[in-house]
C-alpha cells in the first residue's frame, strides 16, 4: 500500500502552465491599437464626395463673385471686349446718385413687408390647417401651389387682379361703394404695394409648409400642462408655442429675407421698375437695368457688390443674435 501510495504521490503532475498565446491570438499587455485603415477609407470617401461639390462651388459661386467684385472697379460696356479700370468711381457715382435713396427705400420696404407678411400669414395658415378640419389636405395643397408656380406667370395673372379698369380689386371696391379706386400702375406707392402683395401671396406656401412641419413636431404636453394651469390661449401662444418655433422663425427670416431682396420676375412683369422711373425699382432690378438695358456692366457689378455686402452683414447679425439667444 505504501509503495502504491508513494507511486501515486510521485506520479502527481505539476499544475499546467497557461498556454502560450500564438502570434495570431497574441494578447498584448496594453489595449489593442486601432487600425487606421477604416479612418483612411472614410477620409477618402469624404474627399470623393466633397471635392466635386467644392469644385462646383468654386466655379459657379466663388469665382463669379470674385469676378463681379473685380468688375465693379471698371467701366465696361457689355458689348465691348475692353474694360477700363476706374477705381472707386462707380461706387462714388452710386452713393451720389439722386435715385439711390429711392431705390434703397423701395428695397427696404419691400423686403421688410414681405418678410413680416409671409411669416405672419404662414404661421396663421399653419395653425388653422393643423387642426382636424374637413378637406384640410386639399386646402394645404391650394395654399402651397403658388410657391411652385413661375413668378412671371403670377405677375401676369395679378395684372388683371389690380387692373384699375376691369380688375378684381376694382370690381370689389365698386360693389362695396368706393368711388376713389387707387391706380396701381400710375401711383408709385400703390405700385409698390401691388408687387409686395403679389410676392407675399406667391411666397405664402413656403412659410406655411415649414411652420406646419414645426407645429406637428412641437411638444403637445407643454401646451396641455399650460392649459391645465389655467393659462389663456394668448399666453399659451406667446409663452409656450412661440419659444418652440423660434429656430424655425429664425431660419425662415433668413431665407425669406434673402429671397425677397432678389425678387426680379414679378417686378419686371408687372411694373418694369416704374412708375415714374424708379417707383418699384429695387437693387436687384437696378442691377438688371444697368447691366443689360443701359449696357453698364461695371456699374451693375457695383450695385451687386454693395447688395452682397448688405446681405452678408444682415446674415451675420442674425446668426450672432441667434447664438446669443441659445446661450
Amino acid at each position: 500500500m505504501s509503495t502504491e501510495n508513494s507511486k501515486r504521490v510521485g506520479s502527481v503532475s505539476p499544475p499546467a502552465s497557461p498556454p502560450v498565446p500564438t502570434k495570431a491570438g497574441k494578447n498584448p499587455a496594453g489595449p489593442a491599437k486601432r487600425s487606421d485603415r477604416p479612418d483612411r477609407a472614410e477620409g477618402w470617401l469624404a474627399a470623393a464626395l466633397l471635392i466635386p461639390n467644392l469644385i462646383l462651388l468654386m466655379v459657379f459661386t466663388y469665382r463669379p463673385l470674385v469676378d463681379n467684385i473685380r468688375l465693379s472697379f471698371r467701366d465696361w460696356n457689355i458689348s465691348s471686349p475692353q474694360a477700363t479700370f476706374i477705381g472707386l468711381a462707380n461706387y462714388i457715382e452710386w452713393f451720389q446718385a439722386d435715385s439711390t435713396v429711392r431705390i434703397v427705400l423701395n428695397t427696404v420696404i419691400f423686403t421688410f413687408a414681405t418678410v413680416v407678411g409671409s411669416l405672419a400669414l404662414g404661421l396663421i395658415m399653419a395653425m388653422i390647417l393643423d387642426q382636424k378640419l374637413f378637406g384640410r389636405n386639399l386646402v394645404r395643397s391650394v395654399v402651397f401651389a403658388p410657391y411652385i408656380i413661375s413668378g412671371a406667370a403670377i405677375g401676369v395673372a395679378f395684372q388683371f387682379v389690380f387692373d384699375p379698369s376691369v380688375g378684381l380689386i376694382q370690381d370689389i371696391m365698386t360693389r362695396l361703394g368706393f368711388t376713389a379706386i387707387p391706380d396701381f400702375y400710375q401711383n408709385p406707392n400703390w405700385a409698390l404695394f401691388m408687387v409686395t402683395v403679389t410676392y407675399i401671396w406667391k411666397n405664402l406656401g413656403y412659410t406655411f409648409v415649414i411652420y406646419l412641419a414645426a407645429l406637428q413636431a412641437r411638444r403637445i404636453d407643454l401646451d396641455e400642462a399650460a392649459e391645465i394651469d389655467g393659462a389663456s390661449p394668448w399666453r399659451r401662444f406667446t409663452k409656450v408655442l412661440l419659444p418652440q418655433l423660434r429656430p424655425t422663425t429664425f431660419f425662415l427670416s433668413i431665407t425669406v429675407l434673402l429671397n425677397s431682396m432678389q425678387v426680379f420676375d414679378i417686378i419686371n412683369v408687372m411694373t418694369h421698375g416704374g412708375p415714374q422711373g424708379t417707383g418699384t425699382t429695387t437693387m436687384v432690378y437696378q442691377i438688371y437695368q444697368e447691366t443689360f438695358v443701359n449696357s453698364r456692366a461695371g456699374y451693375g457689378a457695383t450695385v451687386a457688390t454693395i447688395m452682397f455686402l448688405i446681405l452678408l452683414v444682415i446674415t451675420l447679425l442674425q446668426v450672432r443674435v441667434m447664438d446669443r439667444d441659445n446661450q
